[in-house]
C-alpha cells in the first residue's frame, strides 16, 4: 500500500512520545497498588504492596490526592506495556518495509529482462504514461479573452494560474489543465489543474479562487467546492484550493508548501 511506511513511521513517533510522557510520570509515583471494592452504593479504596487482588491497607476518601496518584501510576503502567509492545512490532517492520517493494523488483530487472515481463502492478511510470496519453478537451477560451500564455507554452485564464502552472513545470510536477470532471449533482467543472498523485495514486484536483472579494463569485466558489465534497473530494486529501483578493495575492511559498505536501 503507497504511504503505508509514512504512515507507519508516524504512529512510531507517537508511540515514542506516549512512552516517553509516561515513563516520566511513573517516576514519581508512589509504590504499591490501588484496589477498589464497591459494595452497594459505597466504594473503598485500598493501599496494596502485594499482587494479590485482595487486601491491603483501607485509605480513607481524604487521601484523594494519593488514591488519584495510584489509579494514574496503574494505567500509565499498562499504557507503557502496550507503548513498549506497539514498539517492538513498527520497529520491525518499517526497517524492512518499502512502499515500493514490489516495483523494485522489476526495476532492478535488467533493461533487456524487463522487456520480457509482464509486472504484477504498473510502475509509477507506467501509470503515469498511460494517465497523460489519455486525451481530453478543455474549456474553450472566448474570442475576447486575454491570451496568457505558460513557460509551456499553454494558454491559461489568469496570471495566477500562469504563476502556479510555471511552477509546476519548473519543479517537474507533470499536470492537466482544466481537464473535465463530472461531480455528481452538478455538472461538468473543469478542475485548475488536475494531478496524479505520487503518493496516493489518486487523482488530485487543484482549484484557485481568484476573486474572493466579489460576492457572486464568492458564492459560485462555495457551491463548487460543495459539490466536489458531496462527491467525496474533500479539501486536504484530494482537493487543493488556493484563494486571491485584490489586495492578497497569491504567494509561491503557499504553492510551494501545499505542492510539497500533495504532489511531490
Amino acid at each position: 500500500m503507497y504511504g503505508l511506511r509514512d504512515r507507519l513511521l508516524e504512529e512510531q513517533r507517537r508511540m515514542e512520545t506516549i512512552l516517553k510522557k509516561v515513563q516520566e510520570r511513573l517516576k514519581n509515583a508512589p509504590d504499591g497498588k490501588l484496589r477498589i471494592s464497591k459494595c452497594k452504593k459505597w466504594v473503598q479504596y485500598y493501599y496494596n504492596t502485594t499482587s494479590g487482588k485482595k487486601g491491603g491497607s483501607y485509605i480513607s476518601k481524604d487521601k484523594g490526592d494519593m488514591i488519584s496518584r495510584l489509579a494514574q501510576k496503574d494505567y500509565d503502567e499498562k499504557v507503557m506495556k502496550l507503548a513498549q509492545r506497539r514498539l517492538s512490532q513498527l520497529r520491525r517492520l518499517t526497517g524492512d518495509y518499502d512502499d515500493k517493494e514490489v516495483e523494485n523488483i522489476f526495476l532492478n530487472e535488467h533493461i533487456e529482462r524487463q522487456k520480457l515481463i509482464c509486472p504484477v502492478e504498473p510502475t509509477w511510470d507506467m501509470r503515469l504514461k498511460e494517465w497523460l496519453s489519455c486525451d481530453y478537451k478543455g474549456k474553450e477560451f472566448r474570442d475576447d479573452t486575454v491570451v496568457i500564455l505558460t513557460d509551456r507554452g499553454e494558454r491559461v485564464r489568469s496570471k495566477s494560474e500562469k504563476i502556479l502552472a510555471d511552477w509546476f513545470y519548473r519543479h517537474g510536477i507533470l499536470y492537466k489543465y482544466e481537464c473535465p470532471l463530472n461531480l455528481k449533482g452538478f455538472g461538468r467543472v473543469y478542475p485548475d489543474f488536475t494531478f496524479l498523485s505520487p503518493k496516493t495514486k489518486e487523482e488530485v484536483y487543484w482549484e484557485h479562487d481568484g476573486r474572493m472579494d466579489d460576492p457572486i463569485y464568492v458564492q459560485s466558489a462555495v457551491k463548487k467546492i460543495q459539490a466536489y465534497m458531496e462527491n467525496d473530494i474533500y479539501p486536504g486529501e484530494r482537493l487543493i484550493l488556493t484563494f486571491e483578493t485584490e489586495k492578497t495575492l497569491l504567494d509561491t511559498r503557499i504553492i510551494e508548501k501545499l505542492a510539497t505536501k500533495y504532489l511531490l
